[in-house]
């Protein structure tokens, strides 16, 4: 090498270092550990005690919603059906950081936040089964329906945040996906977009470390699945999904962010589903070894808050037991609500897919009405 080059230092070249220094940067945030005391107290949010008590309130009836569901769904009396338990700190805490005039885009998985959205119980029940009057949104619900196909809800979440932008408004979009829908196309394609043209989203990973069975480290060899943000010139940040505070805190931060002007953000909640991937037939156990749900439960979101209250007053048993009551007798009369909708017919189907018919489908509508006896 000539003289009068400075030679380049061998760190450069350290790969492993390298690799390192990306743990380092994306370390995760915590506020609550698992005995629910706070172990950062500079990040603790500035919550009523109101505040807190609906937050777990509603943590607690996201995983009563799953256990009716769960049973529900081995009836035959859902159809698809993502079970949520141990993800409440991730999706109840993200969800209270928002504004109700921000736009959701949930996955599957996500029913818990589109009801608190807006989204009355029973159209969520009619959904899981198929039924057309599942989509019959109100007119003041700012949310679309449930995406299925894993990671296309990124782009659509994009687009509307490019819009609340161009508008001017100081509102977001948040849309959610788990750790396999980060290693979809569209997931790409859709930070891709918010970092170029800094839209007003926060995208959400929920990485409960398994795409059905497909373990994370099988999916991805990225150290932290926050970093894919760092491709797409935006930031990222890992936080304890088992840990409702911290959750609520870095998405309440990064909801600043983005309504600031500054684009968006991406979060990874580090969390676990209690449960199988879905109620159609897979068996956590043929993919997870006791132990490791075992570990889990132990960090079980609930316990976590529930003690933190305990410890400042709030809570305790008996309060605990009627909301819990009260929340099953809610959830049952949104079931039955749901069970006395009418029979869905495929004429009714088709005249809701467009405000005015086009020749086709009209013509699909009258002859499936002749079928049905219209």
């Amino acid at each position: 090498m000539a003289k009068n080059k400075k030679s380049v230092k061998k760190s450069v070249l350290d790969f492993e270092l390298h690799l390192k220094s990306v743990v380092k940067n994306y370390e995760m945030v915590q506020i609550l550990d698992e005995e629910g005391k706070v172990v950062n107290a500079d990040l603790l949010p500035d919550l009523s005690d109101e505040t807190l008590v609906k937050l777990f309130e509603d943590m607690l009836w996201s995983r009563a919603l799953n256990d009716r569901s769960t049973i529900l769904a081995r009836q035959g009396r859902l159809g698809f059906f993502g079970p949520t338990a141990g993800q409440e700190a991730s999706q109840i805490g993200s969800y209270y950081a928002l504004d109700k005039e921000d736009i959701l885009f949930p996955g599957y998985r996500d029913i818990p936040q589109l009801v608190l959205h807006g989204l009355p119980l029973d159209k969520a029940f009619l959904w899981s089964r198929g039924h057309v009057l599942g989509n019959d949104y109100p007119e003041s619900l700012k949310a679309m329906p449930p995406q299925i196909i894993i990671g296309a809800q990124y782009i659509q979440a994009a687009g509307a945040g490019l819009g609340l932008k161009k508008r001017g408004k100081k509102q977001v979009s948040f849309t959610y996906t788990g750790d396999g829908g980060s290693s979809q196309g569209d997931f790409y394609e859709g930070i891709n977009t918010g970092g170029a043209f800094k839209v007003n989203t926060v995208f959400f990973i929920q990485n409960n470390g398994y795409a059905i069975s497909t373990p994370r480290h099988k999916q991805t060899a990225a150290v932290t699945l926050a970093q894919k943000a760092a491709a797409a010139g935006i930031p990222g940040i890992q936080v304890d999904g088992m840990d409702a505070l911290a959750v609520y805190t870095v998405a309440k931060a990064a909801r600043d962010w983005a309504v600031a002007g500054n684009g968006p953000v991406l979060i990874e909640t580090i969390t676990s589903r209690f449960g199988a991937h879905s109620m159609s037939g897979d068996d956590p156990k043929r993919y997870r070894t006791q132990a490791d749900m075992d570990a889990w439960d132990k960090k079980d979101p609930l316990i976590r808050m529930r003690k933190f209250l305990t410890e400042k007053g709030l809570w305790d048993e008996a309060k605990e037991e009627a909301v819990v009551a009260r929340f099953d007798e809610e959830i049952q009369a949104a079931v039955a609500q749901a069970d006395a909708a009418p029979k869905q017919k495929v004429s009714h189907m088709l005249e809701t897919m467009f405000e005015t018919a086009d020749p086709i489908t009209q013509e699909q509508i009258d002859k499936y009405k002749e079928k049905e006896g219209n």
